[in-house]
């Protein structure tokens, strides 16, 4: 096995619980647009299977409206984009608000790993302005100076399980999969890190706990009792 040298890190569900604040906002941008669906949290536990927002919806269109045939149209695809920009405007007023908190033991961890000299990288295949909210929030003005890379929708289209996202950090990081640990929250991301060839530490949620996460390094109720050193062993026991 390699020598730990940087921590990669999913965002929505692993660095902080966003997804209820996700599903409200969702919900939120129905009614605004007149639309008579409504996600509990059931519907969306079930839909969070489907990674990215808009192809969520997608999915879901295509389940509520089988007889949908211009799926690659522009009419259904604006209708697509607009929802999404009203979702996205009400998760970043919610996490202004601070309906939304890191997960226990997250900045901790963050902050301790910088000062180690690991290196730290993002890899989401969430929005940048949903990372940017949610981080300048918890951490600062100066979040991005922790992360040496940040990968996310706009530079990874190909949505997780698929590893595009993790190939792309890995290629800017100039690192080998086994030189890192992976933070993720769901089997999606699990596969999709295993599959760029990294070892992964899963802290599973409410919306992930009946997920597979067979092959995970540790599976762990939240990060509030790890350390850079226990990284470490677990790293070098693998």
């Amino acid at each position: 096995m390699g020598t730990l040298k940087a921590l990669v890190f999913d965002v929505d569900g692993t660095l902080a619980d966003t997804e209820m604040a996700h599903m409200d906002a969702f919900n939120h941008a129905f009614a605004e647009e007149g639309l008579d669906w409504r996600w509990d949290v059931e519907t969306y536990t079930r839909l969070l299977e489907i990674s990215g927002g808009k192809e969520r919806m997608m999915h879901y269109w295509k389940q509520v409206h089988p007889d949908v045939k211009d799926i690659d149209g522009g009419g259904l695809k604006d209708t697509i984009d607009r929802l999404h920009a009203m979702k996205s405007a009400a998760y970043e007023n919610a996490v202004q608000s601070f309906a939304v908190q890191l997960r226990p033991g997250v900045l901790k961890l963050i902050q301790s790993a910088h000062q180690a000299g690991l290196r730290l990288a993002i890899a989401t295949t969430t929005s940048p302005v949903n990372i940017s909210v949610l981080l300048r929030n918890a951490i600062g003005p100066d979040w991005k100076s922790l992360f040496t890379v940040i990968e996310d929708a706009s530079t990874a289209p190909n949505k997780k399980p698929h590893p595009q996202v993790y190939n792309q950090t890995l290629s800017r990081l100039g690192l080998a999969g086994k030189d890192c640990l992976a933070f993720e929250d769901s089997s999606n991301g699990l596969r999709a890190a295993i599959s760029a060839g990294l070892p992964v530490i899963v802290t599973p949620n409410s919306f992930t706990a009946h997920h597979d996460f067979d092959g995970a390094l540790q599976i762990l109720p939240d990060l509030a009792q790890v350390t850079v050193d226990q990284l470490h062993q677990w790293h070098s026991a693998v």
